[in-house]
């Protein structure tokens, strides 16, 4: 009996994006890039604290300057996991860099934690620069979400003002990465990366996040 291969083949890479069961988290909502406070938890991250260091750091000393432990807290948790996803290699620059090498880390960092933000980079802000779009549209975000629920469900699961925050923060921090002119023109700007930290993330063992970051997708 003859066997038809096709139905065999492997589908295209855009058959998984579309289709892969993801994990998807809300937590980006706590906050943007934050960069002066991300300064300070690299600072505590190179020290090494444990986790009565960190507590006393953040609650009794209130290193991010917060007017409440608890959102002291809630960012700084973020801010770790973002920075605990990358290499610890780029913690420095992170700390002392200019703002240009920092933030653009710190982007990265923040990319490898947010499967979230990472997939909007590349199906959203990629797609927009490929039909050479000049502006960034609103109007592709509850599209781009009934995506991710077909990833992962509970996706479908958060509150409009959930979904509304998250695009608010998804689109400050491309504005403060400089894939945004600002917040209110969403002008699309050209990706640039800055040498030192290509050649950091590349050092990293980080190719595939330099393309995405550079739209190579």
């Amino acid at each position: 009996m003859l066997i038809d291969s096709s139905r065999f083949q492997t589908p295209p890479t855009d058959y998984y994006r579309t289709h892969a069961l993801k994990q998807y988290q809300a937590d980006l909502s706590a906050g943007s890039l934050m960069l002066p406070e991300s300064r300070v938890i690299a600072g505590l991250l190179l020290q090494r604290f444990d986790d009565a260091g960190w507590q006393h750091a953040l609650r009794v000393e209130n290193v991010l300057q917060k007017s409440s432990p608890a959102t002291a807290v809630r960012q700084a948790r973020l801010i770790r996991l973002r920075l605990e996803s990358i290499d610890a290699s780029v913690w420095i620059a992170i700390r002392d860099g200019d703002k240009e090498t920092a933030t653009q880390l710190l982007f990265a960092a923040s990319l490898k934690h947010s499967e979230l933000l990472k997939d909007f980079l590349r199906e959203v802000v990629a797609d927009h620069v490929r039909r050479l779009e000049p502006f960034l549209s609103v109007t592709a975000w509850e599209p781009f979400l009934h995506d991710c629920a077909a990833r992962d469900p509970t996706v479908a699961t958060w509150s409009n003002s959930t979904r509304k925050k998250l695009l608010q923060v998804i689109i400050r921090i491309l504005a403060e990465a400089r894939y945004l002119e600002s917040t209110r023109s969403l002008r699309l700007l050209p990706p640039h990366l800055h040498p030192v930290v290509r050649q950091s993330l590349l050092a990293a063992g980080e190719g595939q996040l330099v393309q995405i970051m550079e739209l190579h997708v």
